[in-house]
């Protein structure tokens, strides 16, 4: 069966098909990031009208590259929560159009649930159930997943997210935005022990707080160096980073990425599984990867990454999850709308009935 998956959960317009929820025919992906650069963050309002003009033309691009045509697809995938509103109302609307016009199936997905679910279009099994991790620029969460239709939620955030911590420690060194692939970048010429950060403390053990470590960072930027303002327009003025801003970048990655490791790993072991998947935006962080394999492989457990390219948003995970879920009899209607919890509850209609799940 071939699948559309539409995803605008947030910067990206992306439409995809993919086919029996594994093999991948197309993938476009349009982002209107540059438009957001000048203002260090994603801008929704800039956002949703990006995605306005470009997602007929992405859609149709995907159809295209897939040889496929409207009539031979089964099923219609769209991210339907958590995001931006705006963003989320325009896949969703676009989702609704083809399939009232057409008559095709329509589905609306969890985004996070879509992450988990890119592990397995790199063409390797995973054996379920599995303890999951998505890590990305406004989430990080972690999962016990039974089935794609049995997941619960074991520990999230209770305040950044990774990604976002990586985005607010690269302003404060002046390093422009999006922060993680500066900061890692930096941080492979630093010294990761060169300065002792730690994340704060959560009541439960499986949660996480990375708002304590961005202070400490701003606090010893302000302390510490020897001229904060010169530091702070390296990237401005084209100078390359000194040794200081390196070594703070390679610092504050490690103590993120062990936190990660550590709650992980617990998750791991208070679920007894050895196996770990692992989604979402920072994933595709090469040292994050290096030194997960280097500490499960300790404990014997088994990590699974998506390839980097699916790592980022995109439509094929949605579709791929979509197309699981649709075999198990999940349906949506077109009162569908967005749906701004993460992970917690959503509504897809089985049958008749209308089951809640996460």
């Amino acid at each position: 069966m071939y699948v559309l998956g539409i995803e605008t959960s947030c910067d990206e317009t992306s439409a995809a098909i993919v086919k029996d929820g594994r093999e991948i025919l197309s993938n476009e992906v349009s982002s209107s990031l540059k438009f957001h650069q000048r203002y260090g963050g994603i801008v929704p309002e800039i956002a949703s009208r990006m995605q306005l003009e470009t997602i007929t033309a992405v859609t149709d691009s995907a159809i295209k590259e897939a040889w496929v045509k409207l009539k031979d697809i089964g099923l219609i995938s769209v991210t339907s929560g958590p995001g931006l509103l705006g963003s989320l109302l325009v896949g969703i609307s676009f989702a609704k159009s083809i399939s009232l016009s057409l008559g095709i199936p329509l589905l609306g997905l969890n985004h996070l649930y879509s992450h988990i679910y890119a592990g397995f279009l790199n063409g390797i099994d995973i054996q379920l159930p599995f303890v999951a991790l998505v890590v990305s620029g406004g989430h990080t969460s972690l999962f016990y997943v039974e089935d794609f239709d049995q997941i619960k939620l074991l520990g999230s955030t209770q305040d950044d997210a990774c990604g976002e911590a990586f985005d607010k420690v690269a302003k404060i060194l002046g390093l422009g935005y999006p922060g993680g692939p500066i900061i890692e970048q930096l941080a492979r010429k630093g010294n990761p022990r060169k300065i002792k950060f730690s994340c704060s403390n959560t009541k439960n053990p499986l949660d996480f707080s990375f708002s304590g470590i961005k202070t400490a960072v701003l606090y010893y930027v302000r302390r510490f160096t020897s001229s904060p303002v010169r530091q702070l327009k390296n990237r401005q003025t084209g100078k390359q980073a000194n040794r200081q801003t390196k070594d703070i970048a390679a610092s504050f990655q490690e103590t993120v990425i062990e936190a990660l490791i550590k709650k992980s790993l617990l998750a791991c072991k208070i679920k007894k599984t050895n196996r770990l998947v692992i989604g979402g935006g920072v994933s595709a962080n090469s040292k994050l990867r290096e030194n997960f394999y280097a500490s499960a492989k300790k404990i014997k457990v088994k990590v699974y990454f998506p390839p980097k390219e699916l790592c980022l948003d995109n439509a094929a995970m949605v579709a791929g999850l979509g197309h699981r879920l649709f075999k198990k009899g999940y349906r949506s209607n077109l009162d569908l709308s967005a749906d701004l919890n993460e992970a917690i509850t959503y509504g897809i209609r089985r049958r008749r009935r209308h089951k809640l799940f996460g």
